[in-house]
């Protein structure tokens, strides 16, 4: 469960702040999901089964953070001749997501000692989470 998240992001001139602001969420929580759920699967002749949302768990409302700030920084200025200086709001959230995986990752090595970090591949799914746990010697 995601508890919270706070999120600062330069958009250039919004062209329109709310539609952007759905768009960073969007982009957030679909990255959350890539990296914490969403299970490839190939079958015995090398066959992807998991080719859809229908064959893979992909996030739902209940996957929403509890706290989810968005901001869009308003001194942002995209120095490119774009559209009103705007910038990117679609895709380049999704990256912000990594913060999941690297929370966890640091999480799991808390337990542990805080030494070192432990190799959590994604997704970082619960049955992966437990088995690092395990790996580290964490209860």
């Amino acid at each position: 469960r995601i508890r919270r998240v706070d999120i600062l992001y330069d958009a250039g001139r919004s062209l329109n702040p709310a539609i952007d602001t759905g768009q960073i969420e969007g982009g957030f929580v679909q990255g959350a999901g890539w990296l914490t759920s969403e299970e490839i699967y190939w079958d015995d002749k090398g066959l992807l089964q998991s080719h859809a949302p229908s064959t893979y768990k992909i996030p739902t409302c209940g996957d929403m953070p509890e706290v989810f700030n968005v901001r869009i920084w308003d001194k942002g200025r995209n120095r490119e001749k774009t559209i009103h200086r705007s910038k990117a709001v679609g895709e380049p959230p999704l990256m912000l997501a990594i913060s999941v995986h690297s929370a966890i990752n640091q999480a799991i090595a808390s337990k542990s000692g805080g030494n070192s970090l432990p190799a959590l591949n994604t997704p970082a799914t619960p049955e992966a989470i437990l088995n690092c746990l395990a790996l580290q010697g964490s209860e």
